[in-house]
C-alpha cells in the first residue's frame, strides 16, 4: 500500500504503542485520540481514522493499580525501614504519590492500549480498509 500524507508505513507494534501513549492518533500520530481525560474520540480529526471500536474497558485501570503498586508498596515499605516516619506522614506522602501516579498513567495506559488494539486489528479495527496494511520484507 502506498504511503498516503503523514500517515507512516511502519505499522508494528512498538511505535504504535507509543503514539497511543502520547495520547496520539495510532494511524497517523498526530491527531488528538482522547477528546476529554478518558474519552476516546470517535474518529481523529487528522486522518479520519475511526476509533470507536476499541473495547479498553477496565484494561488501563487494572495495569494502573498493577503498575502503582507495584512502585508505590516496595517504596513504602523501603522509606519505613530507613527513615522510620509518622505513621501520618507516611500515609499523606504515599496516599498523594499513589494518586499523583495514577492519574498520570490511567489516560496514557489507555491510549496505548487503544493503540495495541488498532495496531493488531482487534475488534472492530479488523477491517482492511480502516487501516495501512503493514509491510512484509522477508516475502
Amino acid at each position: 500500500m502506498a504511503h498516503q500524507g503523514n500517515i507512516p508505513e511502519d505499522t508494528s507494534i512498538w511505535p504504535t504503542v507509543w503514539r497511543g501513549w502520547r495520547r496520539r492518533c495510532p494511524r497517523c500520530g498526530s491527531g488528538p485520540m482522547l477528546s476529554g481525560y478518558l474519552k476516546v474520540r470517535d474518529n481523529c480529526p487528522v486522518c479520519r481514522q475511526e476509533l470507536n471500536h476499541h473495547r479498553a474497558d477496565d484494561g488501563p485501570a487494572y495495569l494502573t493499580i498493577l503498575i502503582v503498586g507495584h512502585i508505590m508498596a516496595p517504596m513504602l515499605l523501603w522509606v519505613f525501614e530507613v527513615w522510620r516516619p509518622e505513621p501520618l506522614m507516611l500515609f499523606t506522602i504515599f496516599a498523594i504519590g499513589s494518586v499523583t501516579l495514577s492519574l498520570y498513567l490511567l489516560p496514557r495506559l489507555k491510549g496505548g492500549m487503544v493503540a495495541f488494539q488498532w495496531a493488531r486489528g482487534m475488534g472492530g479495527f479488523a477491517s482492511a480498509d480502516s487501516r495501512p496494511q503493514p509491510r512484509h520484507d522477508d516475502q
